[in-house]
């Protein structure tokens, strides 16, 4: 059948003529994916790449540029974090007399299950609940963990505001490419920046609190009133999060994922926020329910589209289809494209094998960099804490420039 001739297909408007030619165009042209087709559910992707396109004709506005301050501090805080416990570690292994590492291991216990919590989590009660409460979790805990009365319970403080760090990232940047218009998804590394501030801010931060308010390096006993820097910085640095955590909360209103409300079959609130965030932006756009319930079910224009003829007439909207959905993008067949060629083969070990290097070498570094400049610096006679951090915080500053 001719489907230019089926006055009944629904239509959507692009900024140009709503015709099903033009709708074919949209949802070309608003793939983001590069997946095979019959790799993912047929009709969760159709109904997305409606939605992409959708956000497409939004463009890029103010709600976008609003999303990329706030997410952005989730940038901060992934990289603050660890660069705190390293700042902290010889101040506090001096006052406890305690082994360092078992600090950080704490802290990397709570990153992963942070980071496969919140990640995971997201897709199951919704990536607002997680993004508005991330930040609280690091703010409340690191606060409180400025009173510890011992090593054990300082690791465990650090253990628990590390769930909420760990969480910063993989749902930060789910919202953030979910709201980005496919033209600007560029964006999610420029994100980055936010990350450098995070290490700049907690060093410059550091160095005249810790400096002024620590044992010196060379001192046989150190006694909690002569060491209190370390605890006014995560007090700092804890303050801070609960300001931020504030902003999200309160000051910006953070829409839920469309897409997280179409995989869940709550199409009219997905629909709804498609039309708050182009009213947000100034414009208008022509998206229906109908539309997106209708995308991807057989003989749908979005089928067609896709080449599809035959398929499910409905999407399955529980809990544990939405995770099948996501673990289905780690199958063997998205592994092996990585591979498929010479070249493509090459390309992807060199890029395992960089962050492999760099995902040792740079905790590590930041771990135990301040350590061994205070412990080396004692042992040349020069182990005050200013020097310390005079060195660590002139070789970040260099950010600046």
């Amino acid at each position: 059948m001719d489907r230019k001739s089926d006055d009944s297909s629904p239509h959507y408007d692009a900024g140009i003529q709503p015709t099903t030619t033009r709708d074919r165009v949209s949802l070309g042209a608003a793939r983001d994916d590069i997946l095979p087709k019959g790799s993912v559910d047929p009709v969760y992707q159709a109904k997305a790449e409606l939605l992409n396109a959708a956000i497409q004709e939004i463009g890029m506005g103010k709600y976008q540029w609003h999303l990329f301050v706030v997410t952005g501090f989730g940038w901060l805080a992934d990289n603050l974090w660890p660069i705190v416990t390293g700042l902290i570690l010889a101040p506090v292994v001096q006052e406890f007399n305690a082994k360092g590492p078992f600090l950080k291991l704490a802290q990397n216990i709570g990153l992963l299950v942070g980071a496969l919590g919140w990640g995971v989590g997201s897709d199951i009660w919704g990536r607002k609940i997680s993004f508005n409460t991330t930040l609280a979790i690091v703010g409340i805990f690191a606060t409180v963990a400025a009173a510890s009365p011992s090593f054990t319970a300082l690791s465990v403080f650090a253990a628990l505001w590390s769930v909420g760090v760990g969480g910063n990232l993989p749902v930060d940047s789910a919202i953030f490419l979910e709201f980005l218009p496919g033209t600007h998804q560029y964006l999610l590394t420029i994100l980055s920046i936010w990350w450098a501030f995070g290490q700049l801010l907690g060093s410059l931060v550091a160095w005249p609190i810790i400096s002024n308010y620590s044992c010196e390096t060379t001192a046989t006993t150190c006694a909690r009133r002569d060491n209190m820097g370390w605890r006014y910085f995560l007090i700092a640095m804890g303050g801070l999060m609960v300001v931020l955590w504030f902003i999200r909360f309160f000051v910006f209103r953070l829409y839920e994922s469309p897409k997280y409300l179409m995989g869940r079959g709550r199409f009219a609130e997905a629909v709804d926020v498609v039309h708050a965030v182009a009213k947000y932006n100034g414009k208008s756009i022509a998206l229906t329910t109908e539309e997106l319930e209708s995308a991807g079910v057989s003989g749908d224009h979005a089928n067609t589209a896709k080449g599809i003829e035959e398929g499910p007439q409905e999407l399955d909207t529980t809990a544990r289809a939405a995770l099948k959905r996501k673990f289905e993008q780690f199958n063997g067949d998205h592994v092996r494209s990585l591979f498929a060629t010479r070249t493509m083969a090459i390309s992807t070990s060199l890029v395992i094998a960089i962050w492999a290097i760099i995902g040792l070498a740079f905790p590590l570094y930041n771990a135990f960099v301040t350590y061994f400049l205070a412990t080396r610096g004692a042992d040349f006679g020069d182990g005050t804490a200013w020097n310390t951090f005079d060195h660590y915080g002139s070789h970040w500053s260099l950010l600046i420039r």
